[in-house]
């Protein structure tokens, strides 16, 4: 009966992660929300990285890529692996190794202000607003300035 219900778990984690990519911790509560077995879903996950089918540092590598491509600067995605169970020496590490977050936040700016950096003080503090929300560093912000 365990052999089943481990069968039953590894193939619904397989399921999961053939549509996308996922942290251990992502998997870990997708898995705990169908099945409530605490120890076979840790049995499967640790098989699973055994494995080398979920890894979280090729999981942050990955979601910084795309993040990145869409806009976002490095607090924010930061921030987003931190929620999604990813510890923090394994996120900035990815996040450093990505680098060229100047150019990302010029390319972000250029995307939504057509129109280049505004002289109003008032339209100008928005658009730097704007590249703050996104999780752009101070530093980086005023690169676009500059």
């Amino acid at each position: 009966m365990n052999d089943e219900f481990f069968a039953s778990v590894y193939n619904k984690a397989l399921d999961i992660i053939s549509r996308r990519e996922h942290s251990k911790y992502e998997l870990k509560n997708k898995l705990l929300k169908k099945f409530d077995i605490p120890d076979l879903v840790d049995e499967v996950i640790t098989k699973l990285i055994e494995n080398n089918l979920i890894n979280d540092s090729h999981y942050a590598q990955m979601f910084v890529l795309v993040r990145k491509r869409k806009g976002f600067g490095p607090k924010k995605i930061e921030f987003e692996l931190m929620s999604r169970g990813i510890n923090s020496s394994i996120s900035s590490c990815a996040i450093e190794e990505e680098g060229a977050w100047k150019e990302a936040a010029q390319k972000a700016f250029n995307k939504k202000f057509k129109n280049g950096a505004s002289q109003d003080f008032r339209e100008r503090n928005k658009q730097k607003s704007f590249l703050q929300n996104r999780g752009f560093t101070f530093e980086e912000i005023d690169s676009v300035f500059s």
